[in-house]
């Protein structure tokens, strides 16, 4: 199937939810089956995801990503808990009109799509959770400090994204050096910035998540759909070892790690992942 519309050319449109906040959105694919919903990683807003991904899930999926309650172009405050941002994904999702989706989330992204899942699971059918922990897992309170100190300063240079987001090897700086030139591509029409405020509101929500208590992980037993956990092999930001984990608490879940990758895998092995989602997804169509 011919792409004839790119994530580079997808416009931005508004939203009101029954919140109040405006959401910032862009939306691609054929309008058939169940959208596919993306769920964005810390800090991250519309120009965050790499067009090559978006591009090869749209193929043959509705593909919607936004920016959630307070964060970058959408109005409203960034809250402090997953569950918050869950809430105001859910108004999201009703402002659409949208009855039933699947949703893909990264990183932080994964946190509220197990939010919204034991939230509302009526509204989901799958999920894909990409580089992704339990709640109260032990280790998870807070990131590295070389990790947020790349990523968590006031100024964020690309150097500092290469180093969270993927390997040291040639290949990982050579993918990355690739995303990067892909997620900036777009010259007009960029989203917003993310502001100061959404970065503290989501950090603090990452180590009220990573606060280690037993008694949290046992939520996820109550996941009752199909579940795709990926990450890559050499996650820094979220060790793999929290796939296996999460995946060890989900009924129906398979995990897939990709090689020589980091807390990036799913742009810098775009094409792979792609392909793996639409297979879970129940479309055996390749996206090349």
């Amino acid at each position: 199937m011919e792409r004839t519309v790119k994530y580079l050319d997808v416009e931005t449109s508004t939203v009101e939810g029954a919140n109040g906040v405006s959401y910032a959105y862009r939306r691609l694919g054929p309008r058939t089956g169940r959208p596919l919903l993306l769920l964005q990683h810390f800090r991250g807003n519309l120009d965050n995801w790499d067009p090559d991904l978006v591009d090869a899930l749209a193929v043959s999926r509705d593909v919607i990503a936004f920016d959630n309650a307070g964060v970058a172009a959408s109005t409203g405050v960034t809250p402090t808990t997953f569950g918050q941002m869950a809430g105001d994904a859910i108004v999201f999702v009703e402002a659409l009109e949208l009855d039933t989706i699947d949703l893909l989330g990264f990183s932080i992204g994964s946190f509220i799509a197990q939010e919204m899942a034991l939230t509302r699971p009526s509204l989901v059918a799958k999920i894909v959770l990409a580089s992704t922990a339990p709640q109260g897992a032990p280790g998870m309170h807070g990131w590295a400090p070389d990790i947020i100190g790349a990523i968590g300063e006031p100024t964020t240079e690309p150097e500092g994204y290469l180093h969270a987001f993927f390997t040291d090897s040639t290949a990982g700086r050579s993918a990355g050096q690739q995303v990067l030139g892909r997620i900036y591509a777009r010259s007009e029409g960029r989203d917003e910035p993310t502001t100061w405020q959404t970065r503290n509101a989501q950090y603090d929500a990452v180590m009220k998540w990573g606060t280690p208590d037993f008694g949290m992980l046992q939520r996820l037993t109550t996941i009752r759909q199909p579940v795709l956990i990926a990450n890559g092999d050499d996650d820094r930001m979220i060790l793999p070892w929290y796939s296996h984990l999460t995946a060890s608490l989900i009924p129906d879940s398979v995990v897939k790690l990709y090689p020589d990758a980091a807390h990036g895998f799913l742009y810098q092995h775009a094409s792979a992942f792609a392909a793996d989602v639409h297979e879970f997804l129940g479309e055996s169509q390749n996206p090349e």
